[in-house]
């Protein structure tokens, strides 16, 4: 049996109908176990990965749905082109690669329905890529293609909830509801009113607040004269506070320290996609235990299961945009690592730019009522990069409450909340200016375990380490030598590579199984708590 296929993928906005069409499905004449991509062992195919036609029979369960109902087809995402048909009609076409999208299929169905998505999949970088590559090596990843994530339907009433934005501070609930429906009754622990407008404002006198040490998630329930979906929220705020000349960051009226890991959602047997979604919630878990606070998630948008574990087990995390373009090893690598950190990027492709500011905005709809999201990533070492600072001042509207790393690495514009570095194979102390100051790529120290390695070319990352203590060690003199004189200096977090070794990049905290831990988790938390408590020091403990 699929693991996925009593899973409900929208944890945000949960209601009763659904019915998965996750499992066995037809891939151009063989069999493919959905959602997993073509490539992946999971999925079971070994078949062509040209042109993908994707096949699956099924038929709704009796009563699944009313009359007046509207039937919605869903797909989690589908990399790159995608047209669906449903019983020969042609019913909607799809580009990118990476966020959900979904068509009203009621006119179109039968009895016994087939459905059949065709895919073109080129790694055309006019649209977002990540880091697949037609040839995998170093930092560059094997591709994906066609399906990796859930595929389901559920009937809609025609005044049924549609989506749901959640808005929250340290005591009050901001909800926008789109829906056509006239009433709408919110209910959360011994809350219950009804409203007759689909934009509420609820104050809360004795509020519960989600923090990392006690990440409370309120349970709420909102019912129309049709319709009823299950959502949460967490309450809490996220600000800047100059101290000593230095802006620094605070949650919930304290100072909180960034203790992240990049996190780039490669898995072993899946590539983009999880055994299962408790895979998730295992890296959350063990990261934590090594007292890291904050995952920047690696020009990848996950399934919604990765954003909720996030939310309950309270990690920060930091959405990476997936970047679109043409990667230059010269211009992109080589120049700012010999000190040419400033050259801005004019648009040179507006048509690319327009598309990937709409999957940005797109991304930034999907994932804002996430208590856990604290800030995003625009561009990533200038991959891709076009009007940085245009970007940001489109992006930062949807988002206002959120923080913004406009150029994560180099090629600084005008526009950031970040002054933002990444410092690979040497200590450097940083010096804050007028932005927050954020070390969001560094160390990536290599340890080999070879039973499990998933490549003989198991040599990439930022300087090699052969045991425990060595790779332990490593981290600890670069928290001496870099990151706690730096905070001193305005240092408000730092992001290290990696979570999990990813095939040939072997710069994990686990191996690319997730079957070992690589470093000491004793001292790894203990050289972590440490970062948080001299910046604490340094913030102050006042209210």
């Amino acid at each position: 049996m699929n693991s996925y296929d009593n899973y409900y993928p929208r944890p945000l906005l949960k209601r009763n109908s659904f019915f998965s069409l996750n499992g066995l499905w037809e891939l151009n004449g063989q069999n493919i176990n959905v959602p997993f991509p073509p490539e992946a062992k999971l999925s079971g195919y070994d078949g062509d990965l040209g042109n993908l036609v994707y096949r699956k029979r099924f038929t709704l369960p009796e009563n699944f749905y009313k009359e007046s109902d509207r039937v919605i087809l869903h797909f989690g995402a589908i990399d790159q082109l995608a047209d669906v048909f449903l019983n020969d009609t042609f019913i909607t076409h799809n580009e990118g690669g990476y966020l959900p999208f979904s068509v009203d299929i009621s006119r179109y169905l039968e009895d016994d329905n087939l459905l059949e998505v065709r895919v073109t999949d080129e790694l055309d970088y006019f649209y977002p890529y990540g880091k697949q590559s037609k040839k995998p090596a170093g930092m560059w990843y094997t591709p994906v293609s066609g399906i990796w994530k859930s595929v389901w339907i559920e009937a809609l009433p025609q005044n049924g909830i549609e989506n749901l934005n959640i808005k929250t501070d340290m005591n009050s609930l901001h909800l926008q509801i789109l829906s056509n429906a006239q009433k709408f009754k919110v209910e959360f622990e011994n809350y219950c009113e009804v409203f007759d407008s689909n934009i509420i404002d609820i104050a809360i006198p004795e509020p519960h607040l989600w923090s990392l040490q006690d990440p409370y998630l309120y349970k709420l329930k909102i019912t129309t004269d049709d319709d009823q979906i299950e959502s949460y929220f967490g309450l809490r705020k996220i600000e800047t506070r100059i101290i000593n000349g230095h802006e620094r960051l605070f949650m919930n009226n304290r100072p909180f320290f960034i203790n992240g890991l990049l996190d780039q959602g490669y898995f072993e047997k899946g590539i983009y996609t999880p055994e299962d979604v408790k895979e998730y919630e295992r890296d959350i878990v063990g990261i934590k235990e090594l007292g890291f606070n904050t995952l920047r998630k690696h020009i990848k948008i996950e399934d919604e299961a990765f954003y909720y574990y996030c939310d309950k087990h309270g990690i920060l995390v930091i959405q990476d945009m997936v970047n679109s373009g043409k990667y230059s090893f010269f211009k992109d690598t080589i120049l700012p690592t010999i000190g040419f950190l400033k050259l801005r990027r004019k648009a040179k492709d507006k048509k690319r730019l327009e598309f990937f500011l709409d999957q940005s905005r797109r991304t930034i709809g999907l994932l804002k009522s996430h208590p856990s999201l604290i800030g995003y990533t625009i561009y990533n070492e200038g991959w891709g990069q076009q009007e940085a600072s245009a970007c940001y001042e489109i992006l930062k509207k949807e988002d206002p409450d959120r923080l913004f790393d406009a150029t994560s690495g180099w090629f600084f514009d005008d526009k950031s909340d970040f002054d933002s570095y990444h410092i690979y194979f040497r200590n450097k102390v940083l010096k804050g200016k007028q932005r927050l100051l954020l070390l969001s790529e560094c160390g990536g120290f290599t340890r080999n375990i070879e039973e499990h390695s998933d490549s003989k070319k198991t040599s990439y990352g930022y300087g090699k380490t052969d045991s425990e203590e060595e790779l332990t060690e490593r981290i600890i003199d670069m928290h001496r030598k870099m990151v706690i004189p730096s905070i001193e200096n305005g240092l408000v977090g730092y992001i290290m590579t990696q979570i999990s070794d990813v095939e040939g990049e072997i710069n994990g905290m686990f191996t690319y199984d997730r079957s070992v831990c690589k470093v000491n988790k004793k001292k790894i938390l203990a050289a972590n708590n440490e970062l948080t408590r001299i910046y604490d020091g340094v913030c102050g403990s006042a209210e």
